[in-house]
């Protein structure tokens, strides 16, 4: 599984979802005003946009482990302190944000309590921490025809379904384990139209996350075969697909202490 590639190649495979997403999870996180936000695993820059264009860029920083997003986000939004770094080994001062967000990330940390108890680190003391996951164990995030179609083709494949927080309730337990409190949890759902299924199905074929790379382990036959099941799953075109994505929201209670790593490149 990999999330070195471009920038580009994630816009489009994921952007259409993930940018619609950053307004309504902006809209369920409650991010102060006038407050500093980190952007934790900020890929090539959904939200790190909202959160520039409603705070200032001054106000913002955004970290992601992958090199070629951290390039991409210093490039599109020239001055923004973005920094190579796991959500689980932040490169910033206790209580030294007023919020950190985490949008489509806490299903792929190593360690989901370890990721939001340091980005509880890193908020001041009543502080705001948020995170949102697609709804994948229930199908309804935005591969759900796609892993539909897998799992025809392949019963043993391993889909997204057991991820940390793709299923109702385990973002609450994920951030009631890492310490926060006045927990809460919700849905928002959003939609994006294809003009065509080749819009749809080229970027499966760029290697991006666990559905990339299980295309790119197929051979040539296999790999037409499953196109045909995908196709055969998909309304004809043009058509629209809905996604949800599970939220919480929680706050810091006090303090969380632990010596800062140097900052990545």
């Amino acid at each position: 599984m990999s999330f070195e590639v471009s920038a580009e190649a994630y816009d489009a495979f994921m952007g259409g979802f993930s940018e619609p997403l950053s307004d309504e999870f902006l809209a369920f996180a409650g991010v102060p005003e006038g407050g500093r936000v980190l952007d934790v695993g900020c890929g090539p820059g959904a939200l790190t946009r909202r959160l520039i264009d409603r705070l200032g860029i001054q106000s913002v920083a955004a970290v992601d482990p992958s090199a070629s997003f951290v390039d991409a986000v210093r490039a599109r939004f020239p001055g923004l302190d973005a920094r190579r770094a796991s959500a689980e080994e932040l490169p910033f001062a206790d209580a030294s944000v007023d919020a950190a967000l985490a949008q489509l990330v806490v299903h792929f940390m190593p360690d989901p309590v370890a990721g939001l108890r340091e980005m509880a680190r890193v908020c001041r003391p009543g502080g705001v921490v948020a995170a949102c996951v697609w709804d994948h164990a229930d199908g309804g995030g935005p591969l759900a025809g796609y892993w539909a179609a897998v799992r025809e083709f392949d019963p043993d494949a391993d889909d997204e379904a057991d991820l940390p927080g793709s299923r109702e309730g385990d973002l609450i337990h994920l951030a009631t384990a890492a310490g926060l409190v006045d927990v809460t949890g919700g849905r928002v759902s959003i939609s994006r139209r294809y003009a065509s299924f080749q819009e749809w199905w080229e970027p499966y074929t760029y290697g991006i996350g666990p559905a990339g790379a299980y295309v790119r382990s197929l051979d040539a036959a296999a790999v037409d075969r499953l196109r045909g099941l995908c196709a055969a799953r998909l309304p004809a075109a043009p058509f629209e697909i809905r996604a949800s994505a599970w939220g919480v929201r929680g706050r810091v209670a006090g303090s969380r202490s632990r010596a800062v790593p140097k900052s990545a490149a």
